[in-house]
């Protein structure tokens, strides 16, 4: 499958039109229109926002690949880290006061109940495995 293909089906698999996908990645709609009917393909910045933004590969969409993700070992750190950065939190461990001292009781304890319930279903999740 071509990249203009693989970028139409993965636009409309998430209901998206031309001028939305277009503002998400910051190229005009006719840009969209041109990589979709191929008479136009983008440039490595763009492949990689399209990229970020279907979360595939670019393999997938250059159509070197059927597969949408490699097969890489998941890597929750990194990912982790990814969540840190795109909130804004600078140091990883928390350690700076002034972006945590604004939290109110229940915000503590939301994120006392989120944690708790990342860390259940983890367990859960390798107990199973354990068990195979």
């Amino acid at each position: 499958m071509k990249f203009s293909d693989r970028l139409k089906n993965l636009r409309n698999s998430n209901n998206m039109s031309r001028e939305e996908l277009a503002s998400k990645v910051e190229v005009s709609y006719s840009t969209i229109a041109k990589y979709e009917s191929g008479t136009r393909e983008p440039d490595f910045s763009t492949l990689d926002k399209l990229s970020s933004f279907f979360d595939v590969d670019t393999d997938y969409l250059l159509g070197r690949t059927d597969t949408p993700k490699s097969s890489k070992e998941f890597d929750s750190l990194a990912e982790i880290k990814k969540i840190v950065d795109e909130y804004g939190i600078e140091d990883m461990f928390f350690h700076n006061i002034d972006d945590w001292k604004n939290l109110t009781p229940e915000d503590v304890e939301e994120l006392r109940n989120h944690f708790e319930y990342i860390t259940y279903k983890a367990r859960k999740r390798n107990e199973k495995k354990n068990d195979k």
